[in-house]
């Protein structure tokens, strides 16, 4: 089914100023990096802190890489949505009783049927480029023409995406959602309020081109 508007997850926030700046350019997620290894990380005061900020209806993400499942349980009442971009099983993720979403780094061996197929439980599957050790926040695109257009799963397009490059990324792919962090920043976890306004406003017009 093609999705009536493009969601928009604004990720990698660490600072109460660009909670306020992406809830008013249009967010309907914001994550927070709870990985240690991220310049964008946060730990869990400043989540709660920042979590606390967020209005109703605006989804709180938490990214995980392989975490201990006391880490998870900890940020969990900060948290709307579980996001798990490591090699975690799905016994694993759906182990904590919240809903979740699986990260798909995009290698060549890849297949995306197998992957949905493993991870019935996510509620989507997130798609991001592949770069070796690195689990994330490549900046870098993928091919897109490599999403199957009758994929099981929602698809939530991440990957150096731009206001420059995401409605062309939505006019190819129609994902449910797009994920930005890199591509709306000053610098990494310091976002630019031009910039989130600019993608909100790409994806907008994306989504009247396509829906007419």
């Amino acid at each position: 089914m093609m999705p009536s508007r493009t969601r928009i997850k604004f990720c990698g926030l660490t600072r109460e100023r660009d909670v306020t700046e992406a809830v008013s350019a249009g967010a309907d997620a914001l994550g927070f990096v709870l990985w240690p290894g991220s310049r964008r990380h946060v730990d869990e005061e400043r989540l709660a802190a920042l979590s606390d900020r967020v209005p109703a209806f605006v989804v709180r993400v938490g990214l995980f890489v392989d975490p201990s499942p006391e880490l998870v349980r900890r940020a969990s009442p900060h948290l709307d949505l579980l996001q798990f971009h490591g090699d975690e099983p799905p016994a694993f993720c759906g182990g904590f009783g919240r809903p979740w979403i699986k990260a798909l780094r995009m290698r060549d061996d890849l297949d995306l049927h197998a992957a949905a197929a493993a991870y019935r439980g996510a509620r989507a599957l997130l798609l991001d480029a592949y770069r070796p050790g690195l689990p994330g926040g490549t900046g870098e695109t993928f091919d897109w023409s490599r999403i199957p257009a009758n994929l099981e799963k929602p698809v939530i397009l991440a990957g150096g995406l731009t206001p420059g490059n995401v409605a062309d990324a939505i006019e190819r792919v129609t994902p449910f959602a797009v994920d930005v962090s890199g591509g709306v920043e000053a610098e990494p976890g310091c976002k630019d309020p031009r910039l989130l306004s600019a993608f909100a406003a790409a994806v907008a017009q994306a989504d009247r081109k396509r829906l007419g």
